[in-house]
């Protein structure tokens, strides 16, 4: 089973999850579908999620989290 962490949650209830699989520590983009839509989760790779179009809150969530791993003194 893999494990996730929320990156996004829009108002119409869909959620972007990244992912990643315990066992290689291969990452990816889960996207869930709100329950109209059928609610049928998609994995996607993380570099076609980056490359996809329009790029949404969800794409500017991920570069946010990939910007906390990156310590960077302020610019003075």
């Amino acid at each position: 089973m893999s494990e996730r962490r929320e990156l996004y949650r829009d108002t119409n209830g869909d959620a972007w999850f990244l992912g990643r699989e315990p066992a290689n520590g291969h990452a990816f983009i889960i996207h869930q579908p709100n329950a109209p839509s059928g609610g049928r989760l998609t994995h996607i790779e993380l570099g076609d999620f980056l490359r996809s179009e329009p790029k949404g809150p969800e794409h500017q969530a991920l570069l946010r989290l990939i910007g906390t791993l990156v310590n960077v003194p302020p610019y003075a």
